[in-house]
């Protein structure tokens, strides 16, 4: 049991550094998720093969599970925008609003009633992210690059559950990130022509950069995360993975000193943005305690 919370935090902690790559790597967001996606599809087919793992899905299948893919692909650019247009902790407070969207878009895309809480927690998160907003002009285009990057990462949270119902998760995760090397591969012509960059290519510190974030916050992350899940419930995992922007920031503040680029109202935003978090961990807590007992 011990093992399985370490591998969890680590986890947690590899998922912090997702942010500060997209800092350290110089490329565009464009091409920086186009190559994550590339190194990330090459080492997940690899592994499938090393375990002998069906991949032969039908083209129905595939194009189902790949179109889930174009979303985290959506969210990835969006949420490095952010960071390159912002900074680091910017982006990863703005990830914090994945919940907002997703307790509205969850219930009308599941067809059930919206939850009140969950509502009202949203709230919280989004009064924490207007406080943010307003702490300096020059990073209000990141913001809001990273709410929208937020609702592509609730919209692929919710349509991947249901994959991973019916499927293997790492088979889903290959085929979504081939679909998004594919797609956005077809689209960089158009992406480079509207955005122009001189540096189409990695250096050889981005391409380092490029396989660390490949491997281990990609790759590497997803093994860990179901090794934990194999002696810890899901909400144990999920509750940690709460954790995540915390890290990030904290990483952010000692590698690239942004603790000297913010303000008050950003600490109070993020104080509103984190005291959503543990309330919303609180009450799924209970829940899951009355449904034991319930049952």
């Amino acid at each position: 049991m011990k093992k399985s919370y370490l591998l969890l935090h680590l986890a947690v902690i590899l998922a912090g550094f997702t942010g500060v790559f997209g800092k350290l790597i110089t490329l565009n967001e464009g091409l920086l998720v186009w190559y994550r996606m590339l190194f990330a599809s090459v080492m997940l087919l690899a592994i499938l093969r090393l375990r002998n793992n069906k991949i032969n899905f039908s083209f129905r299948e595939k194009i189902t599970i790949g179109k889930v893919g174009l979303l985290i692909m959506t969210h990835w650019v969006l949420f490095y925008a952010s960071i390159k247009y912002a900074n680091v902790s910017i982006g990863v407070v703005c990830y914090c609003l994945t919940s907002f969207f997703t307790a509205i878009f969850e219930p009308l895309i599941n067809k059930r009633k919206l939850v009140p809480t969950e509502l009202a927690l949203s709230a919280l998160t989004l009064l924490g992210i207007s406080l943010i907003f307003h702490f300096d002009t020059s990073y209000q285009l990141g913001i809001a690059i990273g709410t929208v990057s937020s609702a592509f990462a609730a919209l692929y949270t919710i349509f991947n559950q249901r994959l991973v119902k019916q499927h293997d998760s790492k088979v889903i995760n290959y085929y979504q990130m081939l679909s998004g090397t594919l797609v956005l591969g077809l689209l960089m012509p158009l992406y480079l022509y509207y955005f122009p960059t001189s540096n189409l290519f990695p250096s050889l510190s981005d391409l380092i950069y490029l396989l660390l974030l490949a491997l281990f916050c990609t790759v590497f992350l997803y093994v860990l995360f179901a090794e934990s899940l194999k002696h810890l419930s899901a909400f144990t995992v999920n509750l940690s993975f709460n954790l995540e922007p915390i890290y990030a920031i904290i990483l952010a503040f000692w590698l690239f000193k942004e603790g000297k680029e913010v303000n008050t109202s950003f600490y109070i935003g993020c104080l509103f943005v984190m005291a959503s978090v543990v309330l919303q961990s609180v009450i799924a807590r209970r829940r899951l305690k009355m449904a034991k007992i319930k049952s």
